[in-house]
């Protein structure tokens, strides 16, 4: 009976396999296709697409400012839900279950609408610039994941290695900075790359507060589409998946280091 589970098991996740990395072989193969239209078979092989890649301003600036504004949204994000995680885990606070609620109730509206929401209060309402904008949506996308991950992770480090430092001289101030924190580094580390990852290549909130002044990758890449079917936009999404493998490579080596130094 066991091995039958195992068996259907295994089917299903080779089934799951074929239907991701199909579709992500395709990409790959046609990226390199000599013809200007995205097709199987390719006629041939060639890297020119790549190099249109840099050839294409949007493309540039929209790398950049995606990058800026995940790094600064997914380290808001830490900065603001480490702290409230810790005092929703460690101190007794009245309806603490709601404020978690509320930390995770991004999760609960569908991102067009908060985009849509932040372009018109932001954006024109209050006027303010369309970069702080799309800092806030990035980051109220990016803090459910900070609460979820971390919170785990508190919920599973003994209070009593915190108390034993603070038996020892040391205050709760710096006891969260050198007992805490490095007992919760793998969870920062995978939530600040969740957060990153997630934000780099969000397009719902980017779309919305997409323009003239500043351009996002996602949009860019859709533009593009829209106008050209090229296989730059197979290339493109080639260059994107390895950003993201690095990525989370980056992250298993940060967790690897950790978990050999405890």
């Amino acid at each position: 009976m066991l091995d039958r589970k195992n068996k259907v098991l295994t089917a299903i996740s080779l089934i799951i396999l074929a239907l991701l990395l199909i579709p992500l072989i395709l990409v790959i193969i046609t990226s390199f296709n000599t013809e200007s239209s995205i097709s199987l078979p390719i006629k041939g092989f060639t890297f020119n697409w790549y190099a249109n890649i840099f050839q294409q301003p949007d493309f540039i600036s929209g790398f950049e400012s995606s990058l800026i504004v995940a790094l600064l949204a997914s380290s808001l994000a830490l900065l603001i839900g480490i702290p409230a995680v810790y005092a929703l885990t460690r101190f007794h606070i009245q309806h603490a279950a709601w404020f978690q609620s509320f930390f995770l109730s991004p999760t609960l509206i569908p991102e067009i609408v908060i985009g849509f929401a932040l372009y018109q209060a932001v954006v024109v309402t209050l006027r303010i610039p369309v970069f702080i904008g799309l800092v806030i949506g990035h980051f109220l996308l990016c803090l459910p994941y900070v609460i979820r991950l971390v919170t785990a992770n508190m919920l599973l480090m003994d209070k009593h290695i915190e108390e034993a430092g603070w038996i020892y001289g040391c205050s709760p101030r710096k006891g969260f900075f050198l007992i805490v924190l490095p007992n919760i580094k793998s969870s920062i580390i995978a939530a600040f790359m969740l957060c990153f990852i997630n934000s780099f290549n969000n397009i719902p909130i980017s779309l919305f507060m997409n323009g003239p002044s500043l351009t996002m990758l996602p949009p860019a890449i859709l533009n593009y589409l829209q106008n050209n079917y090229d296989p730059t936009v197979s290339a493109i999404s080639v260059l994107l998946m390895i950003f993201t493998a690095l990525m989370m490579v980056l992250v298993e080596k940060a967790i690897g280091i950790k978990s050999l130094t405890k």
